[in-house]
């Protein structure tokens, strides 16, 4: 293992588990515990309120969520351990532009299932899954899973962005282009990923073209970053 990254060089939620008083974590252990929490919560709460329809749909979002924390890990390892312009790693971990990214994809999501899905469906989303009248306790906790999945489409954008900024403005080394590339390369194997949601939107057509949208936006700006470094070796 190398030196721990200085604060300002992670992600958010690397920061906010570093920052934890008397707690250490290494990575692989930080994403079975985020794995084993809310698919633990996903379960016990299927039981309780005999929500397992439910639960197949938490639990797909929950490999989402946990598959993009190990991306995201292993992106930012990759982009550390190799010189770049200061700018790029800048944007990159300290702009905090992924977490706005985040907070207006959340908000989005919410506006779509509690007023523009009870106009648009016959039976919305949220009754479909949790029935006539959900329980409070399950639409806290869906929000609460729903965030974590949003905050990593939200990191996800941001990283595909600033890698096409950076493929453009800031030509690198033939072995620095490569292991940038493998950057480029799991942001669109985490975008692909996020298909495994889409079966669960079906009869919802607006979650699911903008969920196949984001994803082709992604693939396709993180593949076009790919192409033009790989084009400067």
């Amino acid at each position: 293992m190398g030196p721990e990254p200085e604060f300002g060089e992670t992600w958010t939620f690397e920061s906010i588990v570093g920052a934890l008083p008397g707690v250490e974590f290494s990575d692989r252990v930080a994403v079975t515990f985020q794995f084993a929490l809310f698919q633990v919560g996903v379960l016990v709460l299927a039981a309780i309120y005999d929500a397992w329809t439910a639960a197949l749909a938490g639990t797909a979002a929950v490999i989402v969520a946990a598959g993009g924390s190990v991306m995201m890990l292993r992106m930012g390892e990759l982009v550390r351990s190799v010189s770049v312009s200061p700018a790029y790693r800048r944007m990159l971990f300290g702009s905090n532009v992924e977490v706005v990214l985040s907070v207006l994809a959340f908000i989005a999501l919410v506006t779509h299932l509690l007023v523009v899905d009870p106009r648009q469906s016959e039976t919305p989303l949220i009754n479909e899954l949790f029935g006539p009248e959900p329980s409070m306790v399950l639409v806290y906790f869906t929000l609460l899973v729903l965030w974590d999945l949003c905050y990593r489409l939200g990191t996800s954008w941001w990283i595909a962005v600033v890698s096409l900024w950076r493929s453009v403005r800031h030509p690198v080394d033939p072995e620095t282009a490569a292991t940038l590339g493998r950057v480029d390369r799991l942001n669109v194997g985490f975008a692909l990923l996020q298909l495994i949601l889409v079966p669960f939107a079906l009869g919802h057509p607006a979650l699911v073209v903008g969920l196949i949208g984001h994803v082709l936006a992604v693939t396709g700006v993180s593949g076009l970053s790919y192409l033009i470094a790989k084009s400067r070796r």
